[in-house]
Parts: structure tokens; sequence; C-alpha cells
């Protein structure tokens, strides 16, 4: 009998200590499009990075689960709170949970219909994403937001979303905390 030692998590960070951990860094130059100001987001840093992604390896086959945490720094761009890019699943009908880990922001689901529903991200929440919602995480706090993630292998990521239908809902720093804005469809 073989004894072997699995991968870990910390669950108060969220870091996976693993061998073999796949890191991905997004940069607010990769985020074109995703700000409610693009001047202010084209004026600032390119390279400062916005939020990281670990992952274990991905696995492809029917039945199969990812695991992964997202970080997202704190900040704004302009007074729009930090945030992940989004996305629908390419397989919409696949489901994911999330489970906060450290800092505070929300969970943003919005149907391909425009229906916005918002939860609260703290340590130790549990989050259910059903199929057919598109989802992105915001760091409403002054430190980083982690939650770790759960999805089928086969529902891969289509972040066209953005562009074809949009998110009606966006976040901005008030002067107390923070104020969920509702958007029309010419994002204004």
């Amino acid at each position: 009998m073989h004894l072997s030692i699995p991968p870990s998590i910390n669950y108060l960070t969220g870091h996976i200590d693993a061998e073999n951990v796949v890191c991905k860094e997004t940069t607010l130059g990769a985020l074109e499009g995703v700000f409610a100001n693009e001047t202010q987001r084209a004026a600032s840093a390119q390279d400062q990075v916005i939020y990281q992604v670990e992952m274990l390896p991905a696995q492809h086959a029917e039945g199969e689960l990812n695991f992964g945490v997202s970080h997202i720094e704190p900040g704004s761009i302009g007074d729009e709170l930090h945030m992940t890019r989004g996305h629908i699943h390419q397989r919409k009908e696949q489901a994911e949970f999330y489970f906060g880990s450290q800092g505070e922001g929300l969970l943003l689901m919005q149907t391909e219909q425009g229906e916005v529903s918002i939860e609260k991200v703290f340590p130790g929440s549990v989050h259910h994403i059903p199929g057919f919602v598109a989802h992105r995480l915001i760091n409403t706090g002054n430190t980083r937001l982690s939650a770790l993630a759960v999805w089928p292998a086969i529902a891969g990521h289509n972040y066209d979303f953005l562009e074809e239908v949009g998110f009606n809902v966006r976040v901005f720093r008030s002067s107390t905390t923070y104020e969920v804005v509702y958007m029309d469809k010419a994002g204004e």
C-alpha cells in the first residue's frame, strides 16, 4: 500500500499547496472594456495585477471536477471596485460552487434575460451558481478577496458574454462602503 500526500488548501488565505499548481494573473491591461470608465482604465498602470487564479491541473473528462481559487486585489478604477472579468459557462447548463475564504465582496449573478442577484462573499460563505447564469466576483473590502471554486470539467468559460449581453450592474466605492448601480443597455 502506498500512502500519498494530496494537495492542501489554506482556508484562511485560499492558497493551494501542491507541486503542480497552475497560476494565472490578470492585469489591468487585459481587462479592456470591463470597467465602466475605459479612459480611466487605459490611463492606469496596465501591468497592475487585478486578480489571480490558482488551480489544480485542469481535468477534461465528462464527470470530472476542477478546483481553483480566485484572489481579487482591493482597489478601484475610478470609483468602480476591482472585479473579475466574469463569464458564463460554454456548457451553459453547468453549475458551480464558490466558497468565501478571505476578505469581503460580492458575487454578481445574472441570467441571460438580465435578471440579477447579488450575494455577499465572506470567509465561510457558500454560493451555488446555477446553470445558465453569468457570474463575477467584486472586491468590496480593503484586503484581498479570495473564493474557492469547484466546477464541472466540461463547463468551459465563455468570456464573450461581456460583449454579447454584458452585466447590468456595476459596483462603485461610496463615502461609507459601496453602491450597487443598475445600468441600462447603453452602460449609463
